[in-house]
């Protein structure tokens, strides 16, 4: 399956894994590039010594393209990383939250393309009037940081904005091969898939992690506005986004006081950022997207726990779009 995506970034197939933040580590990264799809390392909450020493770790799995998500919202930062994934061989630098025309220009000296994380039609002309090769148009049903609209209607307009300019891929919502298909029935050239990944051996999350998943039922990975109150940065900063996430003890507490939860910002975040370190993101935290209950759907075709080789995930991916 050619497109505009496959040619620009010189894989095999239109699937690209989300850079999530404490997920998209090296060997999931690898195991994606490996595969034939695009591996993006989720490197937000990463140090700069960290991001370095996983790019390598991947680079000597893989000798295929991978890139690199930052969080613009961190400018102090930004710059210095950006120039050690130019130095360490990412062929793409990702943004979540809009990209400094610095930035684009560092990118572009060097060869690697901008891709921008856009939520609205306005976000994703002012992406590509910026100079970013790639646009993500991300539904409001992802996991991670979104906004209002949905990918159903976000897609052709995008596409119809901006499309014969750059690729526009498709984020959101987005599971299997009848999510690829609809994507580019909707002029899309590609799909950005996070949910799905999580179910996978390589991911580096905890097991309880990955049961909640299988457990869950779409209308449980809710967005959590106490989230903003704790850690404004990156949602209330420029594009107003949420994380969606599994319920949690943790959350379902601080949501009923966000007031409180707001005056506690420091203890608490330190509290997430803990219980993650230690493996018990199921205690406060588990991000996922509306696609979480698809992978029971997954398990009963397969008749095995979902808890699958990446490769095998990708190709599958795209017979079933076919």
């Amino acid at each position: 399956m050619r497109t505009r995506l496959t040619e620009l970034l010189d894989i095999e197939h239109p699937v690209m894994l989300a850079g999530m933040g404490g997920v998209s580590y090296s060997a999931l990264v690898a195991a994606v590039s490996e595969a034939g799809g695009f591996g993006c390392f989720g490197a937000s909450t990463m140090s700069g010594d960290e991001m370095v020493a996983e790019i390598r770790a991947a680079k000597a799995l893989t000798d295929k393209p991978l890139g690199v998500d930052l969080l613009t919202a961190m400018p102090d930062r930004l710059m210095t990383d950006v120039e050690a994934l130019i130095r360490e061989g990412a062929s793409v630098f990702a943004a979540g939250l809009g990209v400094p025309r610095d930035v684009i220009t560092l990118c572009h000296e060097h060869n690697v393309l901008v891709l921008s994380m856009c939520g609205k039609v306005r976000h994703a002309i002012a992406a590509v009037e910026a100079g970013c090769d790639i646009v993500v148009a991300q539904g409001t049903e992802a996991g991670g940081h979104t906004g209002q609209v949905a990918t159903l209607p976000l897609v052709p307009q995008v596409v119809d904005a901006v499309g014969d300019r750059v690729p526009v891929v498709a984020a959101g919502g987005i599971f299997d091969g009848r999510g690829i298909a609809a994507a580019l029935m909707l002029g899309a050239v590609g799909v950005n898939l996070g949910t799905r990944f999580l179910a996978s051996k390589e991911a580096p999350i905890s097991e309880e992690w990955k049961q909640a998943i299988l457990r869950a039922q779409s209308e449980q990975a809710a967005k959590v506005e106490v989230l903003n109150d704790i850690s404004p940065v990156p949602g209330t900063v420029g594009y107003g986004t949420v994380l969606r996430s599994l319920p949690t003890p943790f959350l379902e507490e601080w949501s009923a006081k966000r007031g409180e939860a707001s005056r506690e910002r420091d203890r608490l975040r330190q509290h997430l950022v803990s219980t993650h370190q230690a493996g018990r993101q199921h205690d406060t935290l588990l991000t996922a997207g509306q696609t979480a209950d698809l992978v029971v759907y997954l398990r009963t075709l397969s008749g095995k726990p979902p808890w699958s080789e990446v490769e095998r995930e990708v190709k599958r991916i795209e017979g079933e779009a076919r």
